[in-house]
């Protein structure tokens, strides 16, 4: 996992000036080029792009994963363990709404993690998660 090539997403925003906000004022990713429709972010090393779209009333369509209603789709990224505690304590001093406030996965189990979600102004959900064992990403 060493050679990790940065990915990209563009994801829909009904409100341009709010989000960039959020993802550059709350998140803290560093603005990259940009139009009247769209702005690049870094999002930890990788390609986020927030899109003008009109607002639509889809409703959030939600999973159960190990007792909680997890946002179906979402997207987020994985993050070093230390870095995962500071991001979250970093949030919650800056009032951000969790869904699913920060907590640990599978404790002592294959696979522990820790993992959060909260949504951006526009309704996308976002899930941040850390490994206590990063060689365990895809451990059965």
């Amino acid at each position: 996992m060493q050679n990790i090539t940065p990915f990209h997403i563009a994801i829909p925003v009904h409100n341009l000036d709010e989000c960039r906000n959020f993802y550059r004022n709350v998140l803290e990713c560093k603005e990259g080029r940009s139009s009247d429709h769209w702005v690049d972010f870094n999002l930890f090393g990788h390609q986020l792009v927030i899109h003008y779209k009109p607002k639509s009333n889809i409703e959030l369509h939600t999973n159960p994963v190990d007792g909680k209603n997890v946002p179906v789709p979402h997207y987020g990224v994985v993050l070093p363990w230390e870095t995962f505690q500071s991001f979250s304590t970093n949030l919650k001093t800056k009032g951000v709404e969790f869904i699913i406030e920060p907590y640990v996965r599978f404790e002592g189990e294959i696979g522990e993690q820790a993992t959060m979600f909260f949504l951006d102004p526009a309704g996308n959900a976002l899930e941040f998660k850390a490994f206590k064992d990063m060689g365990q990403l895809f451990a059965k």
